[in-house]
């Protein structure tokens, strides 16, 4: 009997596919994951970012260390360190007047000559006057300072050079007449010693642009021209600081000694003048 012939078994060239249907398969539920990750809600990331950044950068906040035996109570009122209490009131405190601020270093730096009466210290709250004898900065009848003047004038300099306030210089003399070849009259007299001032104070470092000088003669007497006593207290330099440039100029418009602060000074002293960038 003849043996029957075995079928060949057909072999199967697509099992690639399976592989390739896997494949894709878990390439999409790939995609499917990253998409979920990515389309986290943006306002619960935020506020998680933030609550994070706020524990890890906060000071104030720390670990609660395991206790040791008994615990004892809390009060219910937090503790308050003294350097915390030091910053509070620092923030506190409002920064002083300048003119203030001037006028009191005025005092502490000539205390000796306003006690002997040679240099006086006054002023309202639109401006301060540092009135000096003229007997202290110059020689009788001359706008040349003399070595004295240098050493005041560099005292009054370190003391205006950090503010910004405007300055104006006021020269005064007697009623005695004077004719020489540099002062025709006492206008140039008087003149001639603010200038000499203003030019001390600028090469001290006071800015330039924020002085002026006048010169106001024998005709604004603070005291009787017939005594030697009266002559000699209208004989004076005065250094008027003032609180902005608006006051200034109303200052120097009739001089120190015949200015008030009425209701339009106090109007046009309203703003402070800038700060010192130094």
């Amino acid at each position: 009997m003849a043996r029957r012939r075995r079928e060949e078994e057909h072999e199967n060239h697509e099992r690639w596919l399976v592989s390739y249907a896997d494949f894709i398969t878990l390439l999409f539920a790939f995609f499917v994951v990253m998409y979920s990750i990515s389309s986290v809600n943006e306002g619960k990331y935020k506020i998680l970012s933030e609550s994070l950044v706020g524990v890890f950068s906060s000071q104030d906040r720390a670990i609660k260390p395991i206790p040791v035996g008994e615990e004892r109570p809390r009060t219910t009122e937090p503790i308050r360190l003294d350097i915390d209490q030091g910053a509070t009131n620092d923030q506190a405190e409002a920064p002083e007047d300048p003119l203030k601020s001037i006028a009191r270093s005025m005092r502490e730096a000539f205390g000796d000559l306003i006690g002997d009466g040679q240099l006086t210290v006054r002023g309202n709250e639109l401006w301060i006057e540092l009135e000096l004898s003229s007997s202290l900065l110059f020689p009788s009848g001359d706008a040349i300072p003399n070595d004295r003047a240098f050493e005041l004038i560099e005292k009054v300099a370190a003391i205006l050079a950090p503010y910004q306030n405007p300055i104006h210089v006021e020269g005064f003399t007697d009623n005695l007449p004077i004719s020489t070849a540099s002062y025709p009259t006492n206008w140039e007299l008087s003149a001639a010693r603010a200038a000499s001032v203003v030019r001390m104070l600028a090469a001290q470092g006071v800015d330039a642009d924020r002085l002026a000088a006048v010169g106001y003669g024998e005709f604004q007497p603070v005291a009787d021209n017939a005594t030697a006593e009266g002559r000699a207290r209208n004989r004076r330099v005065v250094l008027v600081v003032s609180r902005n440039l608006d006051v200034r100029r109303s200052v120097t418009s009739a001089g120190s000694a015949n200015t008030e602060a009425d209701a339009t000074l106090q109007r046009a002293g309203t703003q402070t003048a800038p700060r010192a960038d130094r």
